[in-house]
């Protein structure tokens, strides 16, 4: 077998080839990030080898840097390992005790673990497929959180021009408020507007919700509001909306394609009542082959929703605490999913309660449903079953 290690960066990777031997067949060497490069890559590895089956080529997971080389070691039909950095901070740290960390090190490293290390598994082609529906999930998932911001400064924003709208309405972020906010950016605005043009467009905006009798009582109001007359927080209350609206529709064309991707996928995990399309598709994008994965709790140790564990002589943690150390946007997806799982599955309610009853804060109760249901999203992906929800007796 023929060993590759290389060490990706921004403009450059190093690279390191040797045999099951140990035999140094390129010592590192240096390549850049361009198709002229990579050919070289690829000519020195065919030099080595000409069996692509008996060629291992490792690299960390660098984020967006590893993306195109290895999309050209996928094509040309090498077999591919993505390794966590972490993984190979601590290979390095084992091999010596100096502190020297340096690309040609690092490309060393990777080589001599995917030699060592049975267990590491090859980047799949599902797993290559999956990262359009991967960059979509993470995608809508930051203009999902950027428009839940705005929505924090829309309520600052109204509290201090016509902090009294929040009483009279149910939220202050449906359409018919926005439209009104819009156009009447403050109390003051609003005190001051036509009766009949108020009632048009809180009608309208609400299809009928909001009627005159709504209208009369939100403008009576603000004729006697302490809310401020500040133009400046006005008009960034008029932006506010208008970059809300523009982040609706972004994000609808975002859920059009993750919808395309996860019809074609068509998951078995999407047959549990509580878990929809998105979240769905965050679970499946980030956990991306199933089979990868030895057990269940694999996938739990990758989301970082695995206890630490604390050991010394006779010492044990009694209050250990999640690691949160692997990827960020599984581990909310999985929590997540949990809680609106236990709204529809009277099963998981029912072990939501047990783990309450026995003296569990909620959230770690919660954490406990969400390896339950790790479990069950694993057996379903495996073996391609749709759910069938337990019958009450």
């Amino acid at each position: 077998m023929v060993y590759v290690g290389i060490d990706v960066a921004k403009d450059k990777h190093d690279c390191f080839i040797v045999n099951s031997e140990g035999e140094v067949l390129y010592d590192v060497f240096t390549i850049q990030n361009n198709i002229t490069s990579f050919e070289d890559l690829l000519f020195k590895i065919k030099t080595a080898e000409q069996n692509p089956d008996k060629v291992k080529v490792g690299l960390e997971a660098t984020g967006h840097y590893s993306c195109n080389i290895l999309g050209f070691l996928k094509n040309v039909g090498l077999e591919t390992i993505v390794i966590n950095p972490l993984y190979t901070s601590l290979s390095r740290k084992s091999m010596t005790l100096r502190k020297t960390q340096t690309d040609k090190v690092d490309a060393r490293t990777i080589a001599n673990m995917i030699m060592s290390d049975v267990s590491l598994k090859p980047y799949s082609d599902k797993l290559y497929h999956n990262e359009d529906l991967k960059s979509l999930t993470r995608y809508r998932f930051d203009k999902v959180s950027q428009r839940a911001k705005l929505k924090q400064s829309i309520s600052r924003l109204v509290n201090i021009l016509f902090p009294e709208l929040e009483t009279l309405v149910s939220t202050l972020h449906g359409k018919a408020i926005y439209a009104l906010l819009s156009e009447f950016p403050s109390a003051q605005h609003i005190a001051s507007a036509n009766l009949k043009h108020l009632t048009h467009l809180l009608d309208s905006a609400s299809k009928g919700r909001f009627k005159r009798a709504s209208a009369d009582k939100i403008r009576e109001t603000a004729r006697h509001s302490i809310g401020l007359y500040l133009p400046a927080k006005s008009l960034e209350l008029k932006h506010t909306i208008k970059l809300i609206y523009e982040l609706n529709e972004e994000v609808a064309e975002i859920e059009a394609e993750i919808k395309k991707i996860m019809d074609a996928i068509d998951s078995p995990i999407l047959s549990i009542p509580g878990i929809g399309m998105n979240i769905g598709a965050i679970i499946i994008s980030e956990i991306g082959d199933f089979f990868r994965f030895d057990s269940p709790d694999k996938i739990l140790a990758f989301a970082g929703c695995s206890p630490s564990t604390y050991q010394s002589g006779q010492l044990f943690s009694s209050h250990a605490k999640m690691e949160k150390r692997g990827s960020r946007y599984l581990r909310w997806a999985l929590l997540n999913a949990a809680a609106y799982v236990c709204n529809w599955e009277p099963d998981f309610s029912a072990y939501l309660a047990k783990k309450r009853a026995e003296g569990k804060h909620y959230y770690v109760a919660l954490s406990h449903v969400a390896k339950k249901l790790v479990r069950l999203l694993y057996h379903l992906e495996t073996t391609g079953e749709i759910y069938q929800p337990k019958m009450s007796s």
